[in-house]
């Protein structure tokens, strides 16, 4: 007989609901209420678990930590071509999309919770040192011509354009649901930061890889 996987535990069906909800219609709108009558559970129940709804958020939060220290302790200081870069920065919007409730209204869950404000600033420098490596990389294989000024500025407007990218999506239309083409134009915007620096093979690499987004 097969053997039967065991059951999820409450507290992890709490926080896998509480993730879509607060994706599906912002964690601002969505109460611990809420939660409890989509499990079925009591507040006593949910209570238990989680006593406040930060307590979910932080405990989310510690997730995407996690996987975004992961995925930005990935690129080393070596020679970097185009596709390179390309791929690490889908990597980056599909984490961001994963956890889009986060960056969607960040500016007023900063404002909130202490642990993600403190948190997430060092993640944001995190991303401005793994953005300078990943232009230094394209530098370094022939395929970047900038000087350490405009690589400087190049990658804070790389990391800029990351984070607030739902949240300029979400101004532009409030009314259409945020999908995957929402990010990856925002990796071709992001990307685009790059562009006027590159040129020959490099050049032609990135308006091809680009032409896929630029059509949609």
């Amino acid at each position: 007989m097969a053997e039967q996987k065991p059951k999820r535990r409450t507290r992890e069906k709490i926080l896998e609901l509480s993730h879509r909800l607060f994706n599906d219609f912002g964690e601002p709108n969505v109460t611990t209420s809420m939660i409890g009558d989509e499990m079925n559970i009591s507040p006593g129940n949910l209570y238990y678990h989680f006593r406040n709804k930060d307590e979910i958020v932080n405990a989310l939060f510690v997730d995407f930590e996690r996987e975004m220290d992961a995925l930005l302790a990935s690129p080393a200081r070596r020679p970097i071509s185009v596709e390179d870069a390309w791929l690490f920065l889908h990597l980056v919007f599909e984490l961001i999309w994963k956890y889009r409730f986060i960056y969607r209204d960040l500016n007023d869950l900063l404002s909130r919770n202490r642990i993600v404000e403190t948190h997430f600033r060092r993640i944001l420098e995190d991303s401005f040192r793994v953005a300078r490596q990943l232009a230094l990389g394209m530098r370094e294989s022939g395929e970047l011509a900038a000087s350490d000024a405009e690589i400087a500025a190049l990658s804070g407007n790389m990391v800029l354009i990351a984070t607030y990218w739902l949240s300029f999506e979400y101004v532009r239309n409030p009314r259409k649901p945020i999908d995957g083409q929402s990010m990856g134009r925002g990796v071709y915007h992001a990307m685009s930061m790059v562009a006027p620096y590159l040129a020959g093979d490099a050049k032609r690499l990135f308006e091809r890889l680009a032409g896929a987004y630029l059509a949609q």
